[in-house]
């Protein structure tokens, strides 16, 4: 309520706005790890950064709705949650409660898009909507109220925005390739003021039409314009390949969507699952710094807020999934422990979310977590390759669509193949930037177990002595005349 009433009054004085919200996060935030938080925040706002151009922006093209039950709920959930919220949970169910759910009620889509078979579903694979607002209401009785809703297209979901509505204290992203955005639907989401659409776009027009077909890049920039002129909160979300990083990563590609009005945005590296994966999409691990290097240089510098899902797993202690920050429940109500692992021990249809969260499985990956000491390579599929799969068939967790184990099986080498190249550069990031003891100090906040954590630090320094070790002798050898 502090923070919402001071979103709330935002003006056209970027000093005054910054006065504000600091004050607002001083008196909320708690304890050590929201004490970095708050450092942080001072710091973003101070004068001449780019928290206060953030916040210019904020105050003078989002509706007041938007403001009050969107951005001061998304802040305080995600960063400044009441600890009484995890143990009230705990001591009912047994589980701390993520900071999110994902939850794909339809797997529909109107684009056919390369290499993806949404288009292939039909409205009878559509989750019930009495299911979604079940899970929902299970979600919200555990202490969660922040919900990333997918597909598909979410929006070819006839429900959406009625089960929405009917949780009026929640607040929720949407990822949608925008097409069903036009001004009507804009200003219908600023009036629920509790949506902030996620707006999928692949790059400048030769890489967003490529795959999506001719047209649908303009269709982006429209509905950008649309939810801007509303007053509606959003972002972008995109999918970085091998052929699009550096156009991601130009300075003019990231200026044209502050201009348009995006706040923040997710970048996912592309992951070789679905139908038809293929290895040689994905971003090599030099492209993969790069992208790492840029976007934290863009957060320094810009009025925007761009979030790397996997070089930013320094901000989260390492791997999110298995329920420890968030799981994904599909369109069938398969509870599976990441976006990108589609498997699963439990469904919704059978029991309660809470049991789906407490099960074995889950249970496993959330103590197996961090999967390295260095967070920089924080993922058990792409940078620990076959360490998901040996937790999968440790529980018998079946696949939730044809072909999910190639990633495991046919493609084992090609990721393991990746998995030494992002850990022989990420190492050397790890150890030669400033990641390593704010990181360190910042995941042994996360609720990890110090023991556990020293497990992982132990094993990397072991690991880097081994490669040192070798890269000497290596060394002496081709130094050796004959």
């Amino acid at each position: 309520m502090v923070l919402g009433q001071a979103i709330g009054v935002l003006g056209g004085n970027p000093d005054r706005n910054a006065r504000y919200l600091i004050r607002a996060i001083d008196h909320i935030a708690r304890g050590e790890k929201q004490g970095l938080i708050r450092e942080w925040v001072h710091g973003w706002l101070g004068e001449g950064r780019p928290g206060r151009q953030f916040l210019h922006r904020l105050s003078e093209h989002t509706h007041p709705n938007v403001r009050r039950r969107y951005i001061a709920r998304m802040v305080v959930s995600m960063l400044f949650r009441d600890p009484e919220v995890g143990e009230r949970c705990f001591q009912r169910y047994g589980v701390t409660p993520p900071y999110t759910m994902l939850i794909s009620p339809t797997m529909r889509c109107n684009y056919c898009c390369q290499g993806c078979d949404a288009s292939s579903y039909e409205r009878k694979d559509d989750m019930p909507p009495d299911l979604f607002h079940r899970a929902l209401s299970e979600a919200e009785d555990m202490g969660m109220n922040f919900f990333i809703v997918l597909g598909g297209e979410p929006f070819v979901y006839p429900h959406l925005l009625d089960v929405i509505a009917r949780h009026d204290r929640s607040f929720f992203q949407v990822y949608t390739n925008g097409s069903f955005i036009d001004e009507a639907m804009a200003r219908r989401l600023a009036e629920l003021g509790n949506v902030a659409p996620q707006v999928s776009v692949n790059g400048p027009p030769q890489y967003t039409d490529a795959s999506r077909g001719q047209g649908s890049f303009d269709q982006v920039m429209q509905a950008m314009d649309n939810l801007r002129l509303a007053g509606c909160v959003f972002g972008f979300s995109t999918l970085v390949t091998r052929g699009n990083l550096d156009a991601i990563c130009s300075e003019e590609w990231i200026d044209l969507l502050i201009d348009k009005g995006a706040l923040y945005g997710w970048l996912f590296l592309y992951m070789p699952v679905g139908s038809e994966p293929n290895p040689s999409l994905m971003p090599t691990p030099e492209q993969r710094n790069k992208l790492r290097a840029v976007m934290r240089h863009y957060r320094q510098t810009k009025p925007i807020l761009p979030i790397d899902f996997w070089n930013d797993g320094t901000l989260t202690g390492g791997c999110i999934a298995g329920g420890r920050l968030y799981f994904h429940v599909n369109h069938r109500g398969d509870v599976e422990p990441c976006i990108f692992c589609h498997f699963a021990t439990h469904n919704i249809n059978e029991c309660t979310l809470a049991e789906a969260l407490a099960s074995p499985f889950f249970m496993t990956i959330k103590e197996s977590q961090p999967f390295s000491y260095n967070t920089l390579r924080p993922c058990p599929m792409i940078d620990h390759p076959q360490t998901m799969w040996s937790i999968i068939q440790q529980h018998g967790a079946r696949p939730t669509h044809d072909g999910a184990e190639q990633m495991f099986t046919t493609l084992a080498d090609d990721m393991q193949g990746y998995a030494d190249g992002v850990q022989e550069i990420m190492d050397e990031v790890w150890d030669g930037e400033d990641y390593h003891d704010w990181a360190a100090r910042w995941t042994a906040m996360c609720g990890i177990p110090p023991e556990r954590f020293e497990a992982r630090r132990q094993a990397y320094e072991e690991s880097r002595g081994r490669r040192r070790a070798r890269s000497n002798v290596l060394g002496r050898v081709h130094s050796t005349p004959g």
